[in-house]
């Protein structure tokens, strides 16, 4: 386990469920940055089920702000309308801000490939 399963992955969770409270504490893109994440990592959260849930959560909260059906305004009724457009743009947010880093990332360095030690023929 690395880093991004140990602390990104609950972060983001935690993050899911403060925009609820409506605190929006979160810059995805800050942390990837500064906890210098690679391709793969992102690749990884990207195919993940936490950001399953993020997309899942934002359309929910798209369709509920469309009018959606009776067990969307059952599930987040009691958010206003108004609210519920900051959470669903910070949630979606998060993983557009994941998709961005993924895209400006530079690979890094390719290790060199180890060749056998030449010897030197001695010349007269």
């Amino acid at each position: 386990m690395d880093w991004y399963e140990d602390e990104f992955y609950p972060l983001v969770e935690r993050a899911i469920e403060e925009s609820f409270r409506g605190r929006f504490l979160f810059n995805c893109y800050l942390y990837l940055k500064a906890n210098k994440a690679t391709k793969p990592q992102i690749r990884k959260f990207c195919a993940s089920s936490t950001a399953e849930e993020l997309s899942q959560t934002s359309l929910e909260l798209e369709m509920y702000i469309k009018g959606g059906d009776t067990t969307l305004r059952e599930a987040y009724g009691h958010i206003p309308k108004p609210q519920a457009r900051k959470i669903r743009n910070y949630l979606y947010g998060i993983l557009e801000d994941a998709w961005k880093y993924e895209l400006e990332r530079k690979p890094g360095r390719k290790p060199k490939p180890k060749t056998k030690a030449r010897r030197k023929v001695a010349t007269k």
